[in-house]
C-alpha cells in the first residue's frame, strides 16, 4: 500500500531476533507470482491489515521526493476515496492476481516514468529513482511486523519475521525494486530503515495534510450527505489517526511533532486486542477485501478440481 502505487493516471519498534539471506524462486526470469501457502497470502487481504498500514503512506509522504510528487501530481486531495479505492485494488493484485501480479508490476513502473516534480528548493524529484521508489515498497515490511505487537493474539515468531522478510523481498522483485536497493537480511533491513527515518524523511506538508484530513468528510460527497457523515467521520477518522500516530516509530512522530504516550500505548494495545480477538469471528468476505476474498475462494475451487480430477475414476 502507498501513496505512489495509487493507479492515478499519468499520471522504535521492536528488533526481530532473527536474519538471513532472502531467498527466492525465480522462472524464466520472473519470481514466482503468490498463492496458497505464503503469509502474506493470509494477511494482506484483511481489512484490518489497513490500520497499521495508514502509517506507511504516512512514512511514504514524508519522504522529500514522494511528498513531492504526490503534493503536485497525485488525486489525494481532489480524490481521495477513489485515489484509496485504486490504491488498494493494485496492493492486492500484487499479492492475489498471480500471473496479472507481474504485469501490475510492469504497469505501476510504465505509470510512474513520466512522473517528477521541483520542491520548493528547486530540486527535482523523479517518481522513478531507485530510492523513493524502494522505499515505497520497503515501508510495508515495517508495517508487517509492527502490526503485530497491536493487533495480534500472539507474538510473531522469528521463524514468521523471517519468512515475511523473504516474501516482500519476493514482492520487491514483483514490483521491479533495483536489486541493490532490497536489504539481504532483517538486520540490514533494520540499519536501512533507521538511517532513513533519521537522515532522509522530513516533516513534509503531505505527511502533515493527510493525518488532518483523515476525521474530515472526503471532497466529492454530495452536499446533503455531508452533515449526517460527518459525525461518523470525526469518531472514525479520530481513531485512524490515533492508530496512525501510535504505529509510526518514534522517531517519525517526533519529526512530525505528534505526542504520544504510555497511555497511549496501553489504550492501542486495548484496542487492538479487542479487533484481534473479533476479527476472527466475522465470515471470510468481511475479513478481507473484495480482490482477496475472491482469490482464496478461486484458490479452494482450484484445489477441490484437482483433488477430483486426481481420484475420478479410471
Amino acid at each position: 500500500m502507498s501513496l505512489l502505487e495509487e493507479g492515478d493516471s499519468p499520471e522504535a519498534a521492536t528488533r526481530p531476533l532473527s536474519g538471513g539471506p532472502a531467498t527466492v524462486r525465480k522462472a524464466e526470469g520472473e519470481v514466482e507470482p503468490f498463492g496458497p501457502g505464503s503469509l502474506l497470502w493470509d494477511q494482506f487481504g484483511l481489512y484490518t491489515s489497513a490500520l497499521a498500514g495508514n502509517s506507511v503512506f504516512i512514512l511514504q509522504a514524508m519522504h522529500p521526493a514522494i511528498g513531492t510528487v504526490v503534493d503536485q501530481l497525485s488525486s489525494f486531495r481532489t480524490d481521495p476515496v477513489g485515489r484509496a479505492r485504486r490504491s488498494f485494488a493494485s496492493v492486492q493484485t500484487w499479492i492475489y492476481g498471480g500471473e496479472t501480479a507481474i504485469e501490475e508490476g510492469r504497469r505501476l513502473r510504465e505509470m510512474h516514468k513520466p512522473l517528477s516534480a521541483v520542491d520548493e528548493h528547486g530540486v527535482s524529484h523523479h517518481a522513478l529513482s531507485a530510492e523513493p521508489w524502494a522505499w515505497v515498497h520497503l515501508t510495508g515490511f515495517y508495517a508487517a511486523v509492527t502490526a503485530p505487537r497491536y493487533f495480534s493474539t500472539e507474538p510473531m515468531t522469528p521463524q514468521k519475521e523471517q519468512q515475511i522478510f523473504d516474501e516482500f523481498m519476493r514482492l520487491g522483485r514483483i514490483l521491479r525494486v533495483p536489486e541493490r536497493m532490497l536489504p539481504a537480511t532483517i538486520p540490514d533491513y533494520w540499519r536501512y530503515f533507521d538511517a532513513m527515518v533519521a537522515d532522509t524523511l522530513v516533516p513534509h506538508k503531505v505527511a502533515l495534510e493527510v493525518l488532518d484530513a483523515m476525521d474530515k468528510v472526503p471532497p466529492g460527497i454530495p452536499a446533503q450527505l455531508r452533515p449526517a457523515l460527518a459525525p461518523m467521520m470525526a469518531v472514525v477518522g479520530n481513531l485512524g489517526r490515533f492508530i496512525t500516530t501510535g504505529t509510526l516509530p518514534p522517531a517519525a512522530r517526533e519529526k512530525l511533532g505528534l505526542t504520544w504516550t504510555s497511555r497511549d500505548d496501553r489504550n492501542l494495545r486495548i484496542i487492538g486486542q479487542t479487533i484481534a480477538r473479533t476479527t476472527p469471528l466475522l465470515p471470510e468476505r468481511l475479513r478481507y477485501m473484495p480482490i482477496a476474498y475472491r482469490a482464496r475462494e478461486a484458490a479452494r475451487a482450484k484445489e477441490r478440481l484437482d483433488h477430483a480430477l486426481v481420484t475420478r475414476p479410471l
